[in-house]
């Protein structure tokens, strides 16, 4: 997903930034930077892609691209759009012993209007006020503003990721599992989602949705007549043997005995 790693070794040097407002409407150039860069969107709606994945930018939405990657227009970005940029890479500090790693987030949404939108309008203010001392303090206020988004309510947003995750799992059961399908849905690497969801949760990503399956596939056979071949196409299991094998894992009975005593318990 072209994550941003960002440690206390590593200074960011802030190459250019700028607020702009287009008087027509554009495509994203098409192009591989030498340097990292963070978008904000005011208002508005930037399009922009990154390799293959396509990201849609609206008012209060930021957006991290990482250097090396194509980054490309498929869409027309309106006219009147306005937006902040920065472009930047990291210096290292050679003397630095102790090291801090931070993944800056790939993409946030819901900024408008926060005390995080406010710290990136004070930092170009600051810019442009084209003093020794701004000049001087460029880097490392920015340095201070990476570290604001990295930490913008972390564990409000890990929470609600889980949640969000947890959602998606469950309204796809009945399609296979894929890793590049959550990266696409959540703007994050597969092995952060990875990490993140079994720290707050206990249990993988795919035992999560397997142990959803196997529960939608109980209530199934509990309360209606489907076949037992159905029902396994329904929680996503296109082969009945080994979606027996999985539902018998789970609940020591063959999904044909799982129906019959339910049956008879009623």
């Amino acid at each position: 997903m072209n994550e941003i790693v960002f440690n206390n070794f590593r200074m960011p040097v802030v190459v250019d930034c700028n607020t702009l407002c287009t008087p027509e409407s554009f495509y994203h150039a098409d192009r591989v930077l030498d340097f990292n860069v963070v978008i904000y969107v005011y208002e508005g709606v930037i399009y922009v892609t990154e390799d293959d994945i396509d990201y849609e930018l609206h008012k209060g939405e930021l957006l991290f691209l990482k250097h090396g990657v194509h980054h490309f227009g498929k869409h027309e970005i309106p006219k009147g759009t306005s937006w902040f940029y920065a472009h930047f890479y990291f210096d290292e500090i050679p003397w630095q012993n102790k090291t801090s790693y931070i993944t800056l987030p790939k993409k946030l949404s819901g900024l408008a209007d926060s005390p995080l939108e406010k710290s990136i309008s004070d930092y170009y203010k600051n810019r442009c006020q084209n003093t020794i001392l701004s000049q001087w303090n460029c880097n490392s206020e920015f340095a201070e503003l990476l570290g604001r988004i990295a930490f913008y309510n972390s564990e409000l947003t890990q929470d609600s990721l889980c949640e969000r995750i947890k959602a998606f799992l469950r309204e796809n059961i009945s399609k296979p599992f894929s890793s590049k399908e959550l990266e696409r849905k959540f703007f994050l690497s597969y092995k952060r989602l990875a990490a993140l969801f079994k720290a707050r949760e206990g249990i993988s990503m795919q035992q999560y949705q397997d142990n959803i399956r196997i529960k939608t596939a109980k209530q199934l056979l509990r309360s209606s007549l489907m076949p037992i071949g159905e029902i396994a196409a329904r929680v996503g299991y296109n082969d009945p043997l080994y979606f027996s094998r999985r539902f018998k894992l789970h609940t020591e009975k063959s999904p044909r005995e799982y129906r019959i005593s339910s049956n008879k318990a009623f």
